[in-house]
């Protein structure tokens, strides 16, 4: 077992939180990542604002190593893939459709976030199976929004969930996981975003990304 990755039980099923921004289901063989957000860069630059171009590589090693240190054979992705249609440009298609070939073997799901549904249908060649609002499996409803529904518990993205560490007259700012009674969300999968704080009611645990560990605070 990697000692990086944190052990929780939701729903009486055993999840792993990665700090590689993503959820580990290892009886389903599953991978679960939020808010890609996929042409983002491209999308500022569209608009004259440059931009560091390292950013989607990044993340697809990121999200390489996660599949292969889980042996995940499904990928999910709880919403917003996806930036914005002008951020598809004809170079981020390619390069994405060439990662996606790499692999072949992991069927990739979507449910759409509010990004993907302004961006249109997906290009073909990333072979994903789209789903409108949500999928339902085992004791799960997978979706973009963190809402609520009676009789499953709910991952989801969205919010980008970040929290405040203070030490000694230091503040750090991390992103997280927070998983309440009935709804957990994930970090934002993509490294360029912002973040919301999140509010930590009874009942609630937030873990902390903190460079190559997940820690509960």
């Amino acid at each position: 077992m990697d000692a990086r990755r944190c052990q929780v039980r939701v729903g009486g099923t055993p999840l792993e939180l990665l700090p590689e921004r993503a959820l580990h289901w290892p009886e389903a063989r599953t991978l679960a990542v939020a808010d890609l957000h996929w042409g983002k860069t491209e999308s500022f630059q569209q608009h004259g604002i440059p931009l560091p171009l390292g950013v989607l590589e990044d993340d697809l090693t990121r999200l390489s190593s996660a599949l292969a240190s889980t042996g995940a054979r499904r990928l999910l992705v709880l919403g917003d893939l996806v930036h914005s249609r002008e951020g598809l440009t004809p170079a981020l298609i390619q390069r994405l459709a060439d990662w996606r070939a790499g692999h072949a073997d992991v069927e990739v799901v979507l449910v759409r976030g509010n990004h993907d549904l302004r961006a249109g249908p997906l290009p073909t060649e990333w072979h994903m199976d789209v789903h409108e609002s949500h999928l339902d499996e085992g004791p799960f409803r997978f979706a973009h929004h963190p809402t609520p529904v009676t009789g499953r518990y709910i991952w989801a993205g969205h919010l980008h969930p970040t929290v405040r560490l203070s030490a000694g007259g230091d503040r750090l700012r991390l992103p997280c996981f927070h998983l309440g009674p009935g709804v957990g969300v994930l970090p934002a999968f993509s490294a360029f975003t912002g973040g919301l704080d999140m509010p930590r009611r009874p009942g609630e645990r937030v873990f902390a990304i903190a460079g190559p560990s997940v820690v509960e605070v």
